[in-house]
């Protein structure tokens, strides 16, 4: 079922070039990070019943219990992960995807890699779909990213960040040899 997410946080964002996974399955994927009382959260548990519902029906409500407790619904709890940078009383979910997602700027202009963001850290709006899986792999509810959108910077997470701009170098003057550099 698709969904939109507003105003949260990325982490490990693999959105341009995909990565090959331990089942050797090449994916795009990112962790989206939000407080325990973001207007999502309702949201998203309301999707995770209607998902659950449609794929389990009546047997619904024992299966999210044992997904509940095996920490098989999609919203996880951040504190699991309090070693990683955001995470730490917070909810959040990651999502992947086999297709490249959309991503966009905040006046919905494509972005490449090159342009540095979506980074992780920042604050991003993600159109996910919401999924149950039931198969060799186990049962499920999980997420699909389908595009994700830059709203505004944040603090980056160690192992990402934004590129460098240019009015953070001096301007070098044409007759500047190395020395007058040093």
């Amino acid at each position: 079922m698709k969904h939109q997410i507003q105003n949260v946080r990325l982490a490990f964002p693999n959105l341009y070039e995909p990565e090959v996974n331990e089942s050797g399955k090449a994916s795009y994927g990112a962790a989206f990070i939000f407080p325990p009382d973001h207007p999502a959260v309702e949201g998203l548990r309301k999707i995770i019943d209607e998902v659950g519902a449609a794929k389990w029906g009546a047997k619904w409500v024992a299966v999210k219990k044992a997904l509940t407790a095996g920490d098989n619904l999609l919203i996880h709890d951040g504190d699991a992960k309090a070693d990683l940078a955001g995470y730490e009383g917070n909810l959040f979910f990651n999502a992947y995807n086999t297709v490249r997602p959309l991503v966009i700027d905040r006046d919905k202009t494509p972005l490449v890699a090159a342009d540095g963001k979506p980074y992780s850290g920042c604050y991003v709006n993600a159109i996910i779909d919401v999924w149950a899986q039931d198969n060799q792999y186990g049962k499920k509810v999980n997420a699909q990213v389908q595009g994700v959108q830059f709203v505004k910077d944040g603090g980056a997470f160690a192992g990402g960040g934004k590129a460098a701009e240019d009015s953070d170098f001096d301007e070098i003057l044409d007759d500047a040899d190395a020395d007058d550099l040093a």
